[in-house]
């Protein structure tokens, strides 16, 4: 190839290229002309004079049309699909579930949005403030919180709260583990590499009293793990995604750089269990998940009838009952929403209860002729005591 059509295809190149990333392409061509014309080149004939041509370029029929338009696109690493997720989260609609992703956000790590508790890879409960177990008891911490600072004085522009944090052994024991028989905790993070491993024994001594977790607004958001000192296998990362408790299965084992594996099988999910359960309303029976309703395995032969927009509605005593949740001792039901107990059920409401789980109803379905919206829902045996619920306080943040 001569030095002109060298030149020549570096021409055509620039021409073709989007606009966007014309600018520093075009600059580097003109380098690359200066220098071939600086210094002689040679072919058969010996040296030549080099002649810069521009070349029309017309594109075919079927190429792309460029992105002119600024901003992200499909093709660019540099989005972040978790990042774009959070700021939905912001958008949510009143009543809407604060957990809720958009499907065209999903990406990376989304298919740990719902931070579970799995036992043996059985799931057995989630991290959401509003769905932790009514037995478990909260710690409170000291802690430094921003606060308003009036101009021109000095106030330091912050104060002390109470922060609540939830040791992990005390949540074991609410979903009725014994700590003497777990074999290993699995913690996870954004990042499979910076898995927390600790051993059962490690459970039973005083530094288990550090091993807790609290979340990012005190009373929702998404769990954030702690330890102190020397603990476990020492990696604890900024989030949980999900968490592994190890009884009777053999554990996973942690391998650097990699990942998750098992018996030479890397595991890309839940071990023992396969891809980690995310969305649908949860059920729970006196603390611990029973089952979960989702939207699209509902089946419309077994709906009772429908409503006024034409939304298929089920009974549901008659969905417990096919899902092997046993209500015959239940004396009243929860409904969570927007991670707070919102309105209770006795028993004869419970089995004359209807709902609907429309397109509308994102990540819940509606109760009653009062259309009220559950995000979860919990069940229990025995009736609540007023101290017993976790209402957030004043110096909540």
């Amino acid at each position: 190839m001569t030095s002109t059509l060298r030149l020549e295809w570096q021409v055509q190149t620039i021409v073709a290229m989007p606009p966007r990333r014309f600018g520093r392409s075009l600059h580097a061509v003109w380098l690359s002309a200066l220098a071939l014309a600086a210094s002689p080149a040679c072919n058969e004939a010996g040296a030549e004079e080099v002649h810069l041509r521009l070349a029309l370029v017309v594109p075919s029929a079927t190429a792309p049309a460029p992105v002119v338009e600024p901003g992200a696109h499909p093709a660019d690493d540099r989005v972040n699909p978790e990042a774009l997720a959070d700021e939905k989260r912001t958008q949510k609609k009143p009543g809407q579930n604060m957990n809720w992703v958009p499907k065209e956000f999903a990406g990376n790590m989304a298919k740990w949005k719902d931070t579970g508790l799995y036992v043996d890879g059985k799931p057995v409960g989630f991290f959401n403030w509003g769905e932790l177990p009514i037995g478990l008891k909260t710690s409170w911490l000291r802690d430094r919180v921003s606060a308003d600072k009036d101009a021109g004085t000095s106030q330091p522009g912050w104060k002390y709260a109470r922060k609540r944090f939830y040791k992990f052994t005390d949540y074991f024991q609410a979903v009725g583990l014994d700590l003497h028989k777990i074999k290993e905790v699995h913690v996870y993070s954004a990042h499979e590499t910076q898995t927390l491993i600790v051993p059962g024994k490690e459970l039973l001594t005083p530094a288990a009293d550090g091993f807790y977790f609290w979340f990012g607004s005190n009373t929702s958001g998404k769990a954030i793990p702690h330890i102190q000192g020397k603990f476990g296998n020492g990696r604890v990362g900024d989030k949980i995604s999900s968490v592994m408790v190890y009884v009777n299965k053999k554990p996973p084992t942690l391998v650097d750089g990699e990942g998750m594996f098992l018996d030479g099988v890397r595991q890309s999910g839940v071990p023992y269990y396969g891809e980690p359960v995310r969305g649908g309303i949860r059920v729970y029976l006196d603390d611990k998940l029973a089952t979960i309703i989702k939207r699209q395995d509902l089946d419309p032969k077994l709906a009772i009838g429908k409503n006024a927009d034409g939304d298929p509605e089920w009974r549901l005593a008659d969905f417990f009952k096919s899902h092997g949740v046993d209500t015959r001792h239940v004396v009243e039901m929860w409904v969570i929403r927007a991670e707070k107990r919102s309105e209770k059920y006795g028993k004869p409401e419970l089995d004359k209860l209807i709902f609907q789980a429309g397109s509308q109803s994102r990540g819940g379905i509606y109760l009653g002729d009062n259309q009220v919206l559950a995000n979860a829902i919990a069940l229990h045996t025995r009736h609540l005591k007023p101290s017993e619920m976790p209402i957030p306080q004043q110096d909540d943040e």
